[in-house]
């Protein structure tokens, strides 16, 4: 473990080949404490993506993709319908760690489909396929990286400089490798002197906006406010907010989309207002296979993150019922536009969303 880490200058998901690991910053420790933790058995990366160590749909999908690699590399069989066996019971493993974020199955499954595709088709041997999937981790790595700067290049076409802009929960560099998603025109608006002014809700019950995004664009110089959840419409009423920027961990065929618990009040209240809301989305988040948002599984939490997580007693009466969603859904209808490295979905979202995976080179029936 390393402490006094610069967070502006270290990726939030790293291979450390040298020692068999992967590396991430702890994001549980935020923003009290930046220390990295090396990552090497099965069970201390399912443990780093369940408890938050780890968390943001990008990030996520690098951290399974390298710990399925290292994973996969250790096994000793050279016979590779034995090797495909054990590594389909790893990636079964890791991918039960949080079901709502897309990119955790997806990455997983551009894994298994690289090492068939090499072994079976290919007929390499298992030290060969190994290879591939190393190439193909440090590919989702660095594909990422380039996402996040196209994501933010368009989204920033949807701004002026000067503007407000609100956002839900943490979709910022660390949530990514680098850049993030929703906070990516934010980032390179502040290069370029736009002058934004964030407004970053606090995101309870696990408070990633104020212990993530507000610490993140804070320490990067942007103009950030903090504000608790239900301070939303006070901003809004006021005229200090001209667009909502999100991220999301799934969109549906029609274009709704799961993002972290209480965003689609914002954007119900946001549409009461008037106020376009954009949910920046990288095309690996994108599930054509899911029509609606209705069919998308909503992750449930603990109850203790709510009543207990943050003080130094219990907040609330003992044996109390809890319900504790880590996400909603937020209606297509909600949503003026879907920002993605390809561009920018609209309404209707059947149609824009099909063009956008046409572009990525996806066929989509």
């Amino acid at each position: 473990m390393e402490s006094s880490v610069n967070l502006l200058k270290t990726d939030t998901v790293a291979l450390d080949e040298a020692n068999d690991a992967v590396v991430i910053i702890d994001q549980t420790l935020l923003p009290g404490r930046v220390e990295l933790i090396s990552l090497r058995t099965a069970q201390e990366i399912w443990e780093a993506i369940y408890q938050l160590r780890v968390r943001g749909a990008p990030a996520i999908g690098v951290t399974a993709a390298f710990g399925i690699y290292l994973l996969a590399n250790r096994l000793e069989t050279e016979d590779f319908d034995a090797f495909m066996a054990e590594f389909a019971e790893q990636k079964q493993y890791l991918d039960s760690a949080r079901p709502t974020a897309v990119n955790l199955s997806w990455a997983l499954r551009r894994m298994e489909r690289v090492a068939l595709q090499a072994g079976r088709e290919e007929g390499l041997t298992v030290g060969q396929v190994k290879e591939r999937l190393r190439l193909e981790a440090h590919a989702i790595r660095d594909e990422d990286i380039k996402v996040c700067q196209k994501i933010g290049e368009n989204g920033l076409t949807l701004l002026s400089p000067g503007d407000g802009i609100l956002t839900h929960c943490n979709a910022g560099r660390l949530a990514a490798v680098r850049y993030g998603t929703a906070t990516a025109p934010i980032y390179l608006g502040q290069e370029r002197g736009y002058g934004f002014r964030v407004y970053a809700d606090e995101t309870r019950p696990l408070l990633q906006g104020a212990r993530l995004t507000a610490f993140e664009l804070y320490a990067s110089g942007v103009d950030v406010t903090l504000i608790c959840d239900n301070m939303s419409g006070s901003v809004m009423a006021g005229g200090l907010v001209q667009a909502v920027f999100v991220g999301c961990d799934r969109v549906a065929a029609n274009g709704d989309t799961a993002n972290k618990i209480g965003t689609s009040v914002v954007a119900a209240v946001a549409g009461y207002y008037g106020i376009p809301v954009y949910v920046c989305a990288p095309t690996s988040t994108i599930d054509m296979d899911t029509p609606r948002g209705e069919g998308i599984h909503i992750e449930q939490r603990p109850g203790g993150e709510i009543t207990e997580m943050w003080y130094r007693e219990p907040m609330a009466p003992p044996g109390v019922k809890v319900y504790n969603p880590a996400f909603d859904v937020t209606d297509h209808g909600l949503i003026e536009g879907i920002v993605t490295e390809y561009g920018i979905a609209r309404a209707p979202y059947e149609e824009s969303l099909k063009e956008i995976m046409a572009r990525r080179g996806m066929r989509v029936d």
